[in-house]
């Protein structure tokens, strides 16, 4: 079995500090934790006014225990604040936690004494699956999702989870999910790389919760614009908000050695610098760099990495000579390091800002896409510098996706104390159209695989008397069918619907949106206005009178269409793209189970693929042609589930029709073969 060596990442205000972790067990996928540590909060003052704080809710918390002998998390069993669970670690002993974070996954959610949890009345069920909480076995977090159904909680948090698909996992949580529980999962903390969300995070039916900073002061974000050049760039560890931005001209002062400013005019400039030295073994740290370049008179410091991407930097160093930084310090990439520097030929300007931003998304917190067909994270929640309970009744300011997770968690624990009626789509519904969308540093909206549908706003959550279906929509146009329509269904909690409007947001000049309500349906049409493709997203928002919700909404432009038919279950292919193209794969996918069948299909063909239950089906096309693969998307209502013949057999294992009968064709004429010999 392969072995897994997962590098973590701990962000402290805006650092990750990486460090490593070892799987232990050989037989089964392994499962980190998410221990960073960073900053975050959440308000729960209007549910708690009206009197919700999580009564009669039970709330399954898979991880490595929960200490209840602390006080915020007192008591084992009917009296106490965990009321049950199970250890898969040691089955004869109580599922107490040895390693901590379990425990402040557990106070984030429900602890009540010195500090209080979301929910701090719920009751929580310890499901032990780790005492180290360095990994554990996938077999373990089925086992313990099938417990927590046997157990009836209301909510499971997974605050673990893998950067890869596990189907058994899935489908353990798609079990919970069909039985009326929210399950609520970590995104990870493999960002900010594209496509980190694996299992069980990515599964369509829980709710993938991403990490954003607090509404603390030390939750500072940075700013460099050029021109009109905005750059991504990351304030140190040690650098402090500024009073005001500052101007002024870029100098390149090569490492930032005394030796590299001494015939470098950096008195007040915005000093370039890169990461390192070029002397084997020399090292130089990064508070070093900021004293030489204050020392020279340099307003600002702007340290570009050595290798590809960015860092996280600290300037307050113990084996330093300086831990008082005395002017702001940037990290920014290679790419753009370099680039800047080949600008400075002339003279050039930069803006720098810093400043305290709550919903900037934790450069951490693992993001999708996860499938073409459907957007995660569902929503962010604070998952930076948040203080919990730890073990031996202490607390503990932790970070990452694990701490956002039970946020969430929490809230779900309160809208079913409002509503116990509410399904796990209504609920992830609520939740997700009243986040509040989050901006980047610039104020520029987010992409939907980094955020969804914004950051956690439980007082709006709380107030919402409108639930909306799907809580996201993806479109699939392409040059040859440049228009699509689907529908919202819009329920309301009370009352009835009336008075509703609608907005697309951002302005897409590359798309025309066109809204209309019939009953309790808003119909949206999408067309492409321009023969561009690519991706684009934004909001929907819907206002109901009194509030307004947020959908996200992902529309794919492709050169090709999939033209997809059926007929008692078989469904038939085609494909029309405009340039040359010498094959393509075909995969279809239950939405449901994400069961996955495929087939092939050449030019001037079609192919066929036979499926045995009715609902819904997502297809994707993955087109080679002379220079590029190109993709394709289509989405199928089947009615009818076909028969399971022997040709429709063979179908649904993905093998083309036409292929099915020139086997059967070879084997008959085998057979008959075979006969007429044995009978001379």
């Amino acid at each position: 079995m392969e072995h897994y060596k997962i590098v973590f990442f701990s962000l402290v205000v805006v650092i990750l500090c990486a460090f490593l972790i070892l799987s232990g067990i050989k037989e089964q996928q392994k499962f980190e934790f998410y221990l960073e540590k960073n900053v975050s909060l959440i308000g729960v003052e209007i549910p708690r006014e009206k009197g919700f704080e999580g009564q009669g809710i039970k709330i399954g918390i898979i991880d490595t225990g929960i200490d209840y002998n602390h006080p915020d998390l007192l008591g084992f069993g009917p009296a106490g604040k965990v009321v049950g669970g199970y250890n898969f670690i040691d089955n004869n002993e109580k599922p107490l936690d040895t390693s901590g974070h379990g425990t402040e996954v557990a106070g984030v959610i429900a602890a009540d004494g010195s500090l209080k949890g979301v929910a701090p009345k719920a009751k929580l069920l310890a499901y032990k699956v780790s005492s180290s909480g360095d990994s554990v076995s996938s077999e373990l977090i089925v086992k313990a999702i099938h417990r927590a159904i046997e157990d009836k909680v209301n909510v499971i948090n997974i605050s673990l989870g893998l950067n890869k698909t596990n189907n058994e996992i899935d489908q353990a949580v798609n079990e919970a999910v069909k039985n009326g529980i929210i399950v609520v999962v970590a995104a990870g903390n493999n960002g900010p790389d594209e496509g980190t969300i694996g299992s069980p995070g990515k599964d369509l039916d829980v709710i993938t919760v991403g990490a954003t900073y607090n509404n603390l002061t030390q939750s500072i974000v940075s700013t460099l614009e050029i021109g009109k050049t905005q750059y991504q760039v990351l304030p140190m560890l040690g650098t402090k908000p500024l009073s005001k931005p500052i101007t002024a001209k870029v100098v390149f002062g090569g490492y930032g050695r005394v030796r590299d400013l001494t015939n470098v005019d950096v008195k007040d400039s915005i000093l370039l610098v890169e990461r390192g030295s070029d002397v084997k073994g020399e090292k130089i740290y990064f508070s070093e760099k900021e004293q030489n370049a204050a020392q020279s008179g340099a307003k600002a410091l702007i340290v570009y990495n050595n290798k590809s991407g960015i860092f996280f930097g600290e300037l307050v160093q113990k084996n330093s000579s300086s831990s008082n930084p005395t002017i702001p310090v940037i990290s920014i990439s290679r790419s753009d390091g370099l680039a800047i520097k080949k600008a400075l030929q002339n003279e050039t300007i930069a803006k720098l800002d810093i400043f305290s931003y709550p919903d900037f998304i934790a450069p951490f917190s693992s993001r999708g896409p996860v499938s073409p067909f459907y957007i995660k994270p569902d929503l962010v929640a604070p998952g930076v510098f948040v203080n919990s309970t730890l073990i031996g009744g202490k607390y503990n300011l932790t970070s990452g996706t694990s701490i956002a997770a039970p946020h969430v968690a929490g809230a779900v624990a309160l809208l079913l104390q409002k509503d116990p009626n509410l399904k796990p789509d209504q609920v992830v519904s609520i939740l997700s159209t009243t986040a509040d969308p989050v901006t980047d540093a610039y104020g520029k909206n987010v992409p939907l695989d980094l955020a969804g549908s914004g950051r956690l706003n439980l007082t709006r959550a709380f107030s919402a008397n409108l639930i909306i279906i799907p809580h996201s929509l993806v479109f699939n146009l392409s040059l040859e069918k440049p228009y699509q329509t689907r529908s919202l269904h819009l329920q309301t909690i009370e009352g009835t619907l009336t008075n509703v409007q609608t907005k697309f947001y951002p302005d897409q000049n590359d798309l025309k949106l066109e809204t209309t309500l019939e009953n309790d349906f808003v119909n949206i049409k999408i067309s492409s206005q321009k023969n561009k493709t690519g991706n684009f997203d934004g909001m929907l928002a819907i206002n109901d009178g009194t509030t307004t919700y947020h959908v996200p909404v992902l529309v794919h432009v492709t050169n090709g269409a999939i033209n997809t038919t059926q007929k008692d279950g078989i469904l038939t292919f085609g494909l029309d793209y405009p340039y040359s193209w010498l094959y393509a794969k075909i995969s279809v996918i239950k939405k449901d189970s994400e069961r996955l069948q495929s087939t092939s299909i050449v030019p001037q063909q079609t192919s066929s693929l036979a499926v045995n239950e009715p609902g819904e089906y997502w297809i994707h096309a993955q087109i080679t042609t002379p220079h590029v693969v190109d993709d394709a998307y289509d989405i199928i209502m089947v009615e009818t589930s076909a028969e399971k013949t022997g040709i429709e057999f063979l179908g649904s294992f993905g093998v083309p029709l036409k292929t099915i009968i020139i086997i059967s064709g070879v084997i008959i004429t085998s057979t008959i073969v075979g006969l007429v010999a044995k009978h001379n």
